[in-house]
């Protein structure tokens, strides 16, 4: 409900409406004050992921990690980023890869998906640099891209070119990838998709879409572990160790 404008009660008496004001202004001042603090201390914290096994999402932009202080921060698996679009390969993938496994961690490799380039192209990419490692994670493919092409048209058919790369890496690794999205691009693009497996973004709350279908909820875009100098996401795996073993071998 609308508020009722505080000149109605400035033209009754004149006080009601300044004690209106004081009143709000506190209570903005409080509002502050506390999201200050919550900044202060890494972001908002989320009750509802406290119950789900922990971990993070990766890429260049993190810059150089200490992975065992990372993994020691309540972090059992990780998902680096190796490649975006046609021909892109992050800089960082190799090291990151590599020292994520040293320190104990489960990891997976996940692609940027564009709408400029095909999706075969997309799979050969990814193929192309991440190895083919016993006891990593599926796979995962980012669908969220909503902007349209520097070079190139826009895909037509979203949802046809996405499965074509996953298919691909299916054939590879062995395993069906699964899918990162957020709200609008799943609006837009997924709503009709069944029988995948999803990474929801939905910061703060507990995903409200694919809520049988998410195994991974990316709860957090701007959170802090040690062994990282910046800000991190920080993401839920639906499951408890045992299950996320489970799911590092390829089973559901």
């Amino acid at each position: 409900m609308t508020p009722e404008p505080l000149t109605r009660d400035v033209c009754r008496t004149g006080r009601p409406g300044r004690q209106r004001a004081v009143l709000a202004a506190l209570g903005f001042g409080v509002v502050v004050v506390l999201a200050a603090s919550v900044a202060a201390l890494g972001g908002w914290w989320t009750p509802w992921a406290a119950r789900y096994v922990q971990g993070v999402d990766v890429s260049w932009h993190q810059g150089p990690i200490d992975w065992r202080t990372l993994a020691a921060d309540d972090v059992a698996f990780a998902y680096i980023k190796a490649t975006e679009g046609g021909d892109h390969v992050d800089a960082r993938f190799a090291f990151n890869w590599r020292e994520a496994a040293a320190a104990g961690l489960y990891r997976g490799a996940y692609h940027f998906f564009t709408l400029c380039q095909p999706g075969a192209r997309q799979a050969a990419n990814f193929i192309a640099v991440v190895p083919r490692d016993a006891g990593a994670l599926p796979a995962a493919v980012d669908l969220e891209h909503m902007g349209p092409c520097r070079r190139g048209p826009t895909m037509s058919d979203v949802v046809g070119e996405a499965r074509i790369f996953m298919d691909a890496l299916e054939a590879h690794y062995g395993v069906r990838p699964i899918i990162y999205t957020t709200r609008e691009f799943h609006d837009a693009h997924l709503s009709g998709v069944e029988g995948e497996r999803f990474w929801i973004r939905s910061l703060g709350v507990p995903p409200r879409f694919r809520e049988r279908d998410w195994i991974i909820w990316q709860h957090h875009n701007r959170g802090h572990k040690r062994g990282v100098s910046g800000p991190i996401d920080l993401n839920a795996f639906r499951g408890d160790l045992a299950a996320l073993a489970r799911f590092a071998g390829g089973t559901p």
